[in-house]
């Protein structure tokens, strides 16, 4: 069972500068909403790139219908990258979404350089989209909490889809010891 943790990154923390806004969340609490904001920022930009990897990488009989599915699931990730650090702006913050702060901030591990066969990759994406699921649904709790209700349907909508994806992924893995 993959697990995430929700952080307040002191790095992205530090870094990040703050602007005036009319938005009625007071500033304590946007600084603690950007925190995770960021975090997401952060991994979804890595989890991309890793989509990508398997995109340019895969081969064996499969290989097209892999290559076009990675492709997608870059893309779709590609526009919740987008979502979180507009939120991230909307909320005063600054989107910190370089990608060195990415792979010094993602909740993901590397990618397995040595994947080639299809099953391989398939594998190491769906232990990754499970860590950034677990993720997100541990932000949509913690910013309930904080009250931002539209940062919390933020991650409630891309969590059911991150949950489809999963679905797809895992449909592939026919063995019993491959989805544990």
């Amino acid at each position: 069972m993959a697990t995430a943790q929700v952080t307040n990154s002191s790095n992205l923390s530090s870094k990040a500068r703050f602007y005036p806004t009319r938005i009625d969340l007071s500033a304590d609490i946007r600084e603690k909403v950007v925190s995770i904001l960021s975090q997401t920022l952060a991994t979804s930009l890595d989890l991309k790139t890793q989509a990508k990897q398997a995109h340019w990488n895969v081969k064996g009989l499969d290989f097209y219908q892999l290559h076009e599915l990675f492709d997608t699931l870059a893309g779709e990730l590609e526009g919740y990258v987008d979502m979180v650090a507009e939120r991230i702006t909307a909320l005063g913050g600054t989107a910190m979404g370089t990608a060195r702060i990415a792979a010094n901030e993602s909740l993901i591990p590397e990618y397995p350089f040595d994947a080639v066969e299809g099953v391989e990759h398939i594998r190491a994406l769906a232990e990754r989209y499970a860590t950034y699921g677990a993720h997100l649904r541990e932000a949509i709790d913690k910013t309930e909490e904080l009250g931002d209700a539209d940062t919390a349907d933020l991650y409630t909508e891309m969590s059911r889809e991150i949950d489809k994806r999963l679905w797809f992924l895992e449909a592939h893995l026919t063995q019993k010891s491959d989805l544990s």
